[in-house]
């Protein structure tokens, strides 16, 4: 009894019929309820925008009502594929974390379209429960993240920026990289982005004082680095 449960409801022991009506109804709306469970689970201490989880929530819809009408059908499956292959995501590139959700919501939508209830119900429930663990312990986070900046220094085109700074970086950083020079003020200044880690975040002041003293007092900002834009 325990093993018919973990049986594709579209199994038959002498021929696979076509889908029907009941089928249908229940494996659209478990994939529906698991689209809604992924898309709350993802909101949970994330940032998202409301496109991004409506998006979440229907995908496992759309992916079981794609598998169960080329079910046993090859050439619908190649047709279905060749039209897979014709789409290209225009927006901006998702983080690690938004496109491994797509591809959780697409595995559960089309283990469901395949029939199979139940493994597509522990699947997902697997998933959100280590997702959430590993979001809540922190798995996987940088012990620096905290102190991890980038800092904006605008300096005058006369002076040397390859070396100017780098004893007060030795002095109150514990790495850091000129990650990009841009000119500014029609070539008359120079903008310097650096990718540092502080070693301590209380003389963070301090560290900009003495920086003024070298760039004549010019603009400097140091803001949290963007550990989004660097996952994939």
């Amino acid at each position: 009894m325990q093993d018919e449960l973990f049986i594709s409801i579209f199994d038959n022991t002498t021929t696979q019929e076509d889908v029907t009506v009941k089928s249908f109804i229940i494996c659209l709306s478990v994939s529906v309820v698991i689209g809604l469970i992924l898309a709350l689970a993802y909101m949970y201490k994330n940032n998202y925008s409301k496109t991004f989880v409506v998006t979440l929530a229907i995908i496992p819809a759309v992916v079981c009502m794609i598998i169960m009408m080329v079910n046993n059908k090859i050439g619908a499956s190649v047709a279905v594929a060749g039209a897979f292959s014709l789409v290209r995501f225009r927006s901006i590139p998702g983080s690690a974390k938004e496109i491994g959700s797509i591809f959780m919501a697409m595995s559960a939508g089309l283990v469901c379209g395949m029939g199979y209830i139940l493994f597509s119900l522990i699947f997902m429930m697997v998933l959100v429960v280590v997702n959430l663990i590993y979001s809540k312990t922190g798995f996987g986070e940088k012990r620096d993240k905290a102190m991890r900046k980038v800092m904006v220094i605008t300096i005058p085109e006369d002076l040397n920026y390859s070396d100017v700074f780098n004893d007060l970086l030795i002095e109150y950083t514990t790495q850091s990289e000129l990650e990009k020079v841009k000119t500014t003020n029609l070539g008359s200044m120079f903008k310097l982005t650096y990718d540092i880690i502080l070693k301590d975040d209380k003389k963070e002041k301090e560290f900009i004082d003495k920086l003024r003293c070298r760039n004549g007092n010019l603009e400097i900002s140091i803001s949290k680095h963007d550990n989004e834009s660097c996952e994939l």
